[in-house]
């Protein structure tokens, strides 16, 4: 669904509820697509530092030196 932002002001509220429903709203404004509207996502429901241990060994192995590199050149702002 692509509506202007006038449009989109004065349907609000059936507009969250087509996002939160899983439908694709866009905000354009003179006909060029601004936004997209989209649900929040629920809480994780993070405990604590403590909470991503069991994760921890998964996190590192995504980190390659060659993914640490990459990452570093990105911060650079070198393509």
């Amino acid at each position: 669904m692509r509506l202007n932002i006038l449009e989109a002001k004065n349907r609000l509220s059936e507009l969250v509820r087509a996002a939160c429903a899983g439908k694709e709203v866009v905000i354009a404004r003179n006909g060029q697509p601004m936004v997209r509207l989209v649900p929040v996502a629920a809480a994780a429901g993070l405990k604590g530092f403590g909470s991503l241990k069991s994760v921890r060994g998964d996190v590192d192995k995504a980190f390659t030196p060659a993914t640490e590199r990459e990452i570093a050149r990105l911060f650079r702002g070198r393509t």
